[in-house]
């Protein structure tokens, strides 16, 4: 069972396969997995006790930043992340990133960005299109269209309590649907990034 993994100088964390959306686009959906087919699908979800085993023995402090995500939405464990991240940060004071597609809220019933204050210093939530009709057609959200209004909701409310936001797209969509995404993300706020399709 992967839980910790290595990419570049960052330590990731996979704390779960379960995910809102089933992306077009989504890694998940490829044979070699990633970085040189690593596999990330769990038999079973890692209890918090050996999420830390883990990290102790990958030791945090060695790397640029401790990134939540893995082969699922990370938030669907929200409670365990929180008490991951507060272990890492008072064990190691490492940076902590979390790769979302801003569905938290709806998934735990309850506005949880205050409870990033202090612990997250940078979300990256996944936008990946323009309106509510073409997000739906891309991602195939358990909450349909209203997906996108909780993502949006979510990263606007992410702003008073994480010091770095920041809303993505993949490049698998048009360069006039990239642009159309940089002035939803400017328009909250939000400092905008195109990734590329990892292959």
């Amino acid at each position: 069972m992967t839980i910790c993994y290595v990419l570049g100088d960052e330590l990731y964390l996979n704390l779960t396969n379960r995910c809102t959306n089933r992306c077009e686009f989504c890694v998940r959906d490829t044979d070699g997995g990633i970085a040189d087919g690593l596999d990330l699908w769990l038999d079973r979800e890692p209890t918090v006790s050996e999420i830390k085993e883990d990290i102790r023995r990958f030791d945090p402090s060695r790397y640029r930043e401790v990134v939540f995500c893995g082969y699922g939405e990370p938030t669907m464990r929200f409670d365990d992340l929180i008490e991951v991240a507060k272990f890492i940060k008072e064990q190691y004071g490492s940076k902590i990133r979390i790769n979302t597609n801003g569905h938290a809220n709806r998934i735990m019933g309850r506005d949880v960005t205050s409870e990033l204050s202090g612990l997250v210093d940078t979300i990256s939530i996944s936008l990946n299109a323009k309106n509510r009709e073409e997000y739906e057609k891309l991602c195939h959200c358990d909450y349909a269209e209203e997906g996108f209004d909780e993502m949006l909701d979510f990263a606007e409310k992410c702003k008073a309590y994480v010091p770095n936001v920041v809303m993505s797209v993949v490049d698998v969509i048009s360069k006039e649907d990239i642009e159309a995404c940089r002035k939803i993300a400017e328009d909250l706020g939000i400092t905008f990034r195109a990734r590329e399709m990892i292959q």
